[in-house]
């Protein structure tokens, strides 16, 4: 079974700094992609930040500049490294991975399960 884990959210003041993690595990073949997505209370899931196998990145224009991902392909882990936080960051991170399983070589779109970020004023 492929799934994702993240790790890293909580409480921070405004100013302060975070660090999210995202491990894929299971029988994985490759990851073409992988990004982080958020979502606000009251407020449609947006796209953070993206990074392909080959590094190419992408941020939504409110972060540029404040956050960086990364990933570990030899460890399946992207990374997100949010700093300056403000108190509009505060949502639900999630972390999504576009890969191929081992055996089959199935495409699959996964979601991690969340992790809270509360930024206080």
């Amino acid at each position: 079974q492929v799934q994702l884990m993240e790790s890293g959210g909580g409480l921070v003041q405004a100013g302060g700094s975070l660090r999210l993690s995202c491990a894929a595990s299971g029988s994985i073949a490759s990851i073409t992609s992988m990004a982080w997505y958020r979502q606000a209370p009251g407020k449609q899931r947006e796209l953070v930040a993206a990074i392909t196998s080959g590094g190419s990145t992408n941020y939504a224009d409110s972060v540029k500049g404040r956050f960086t991902i990364s990933r570990d392909n030899a460890k399946h882990t992207v990374y997100l490294q949010m700093n300056s936080l403000k108190p509009e960051d505060t949502a639900v991170y999630y972390c999504n991975a576009n890969l191929h399983t081992l055996a089959t070589w199935t495409f699959r779109n996964l979601w991690g399960q969340g992790t809270q970020v509360t930024v206080s004023s």
